[in-house]
């Protein structure tokens, strides 16, 4: 039977992400995933837009359908 971990999460520095992993005794070729936490500004502009977009009647579901629409026109012309 495989054994299952549990995920581990470091909060560090992107200047610090290295030396965190080593601390942590992440072997250097192990895959890690990194999350990058977004800018102020666009947590800002979103909150400011949100309601702007609600009162033209689009929804959540709206919003993620265009953004995976461009998604895919931009992988598209990547190919």
């Amino acid at each position: 039977m495989t054994k299952v971990t549990e995920p581990r999460f470091i909060i560090s520095t992107a200047g610090q992400v290295a030396a965190e992993l080593a601390r942590s005794g992440v072997d250097a070729d192990q895959p890690v995933m990194i999350a990058i936490e977004p800018d102020d500004w666009l947590t800002e502009v979103r909150r400011f837009a949100r309601p702007r977009v609600i009162a033209e009647g689009w929804t959540d579901e709206d919003i993620d359908r265009i953004i995976d629409e461009e998604h895919d026109a931009v992988q598209s012309l990547l190919k």
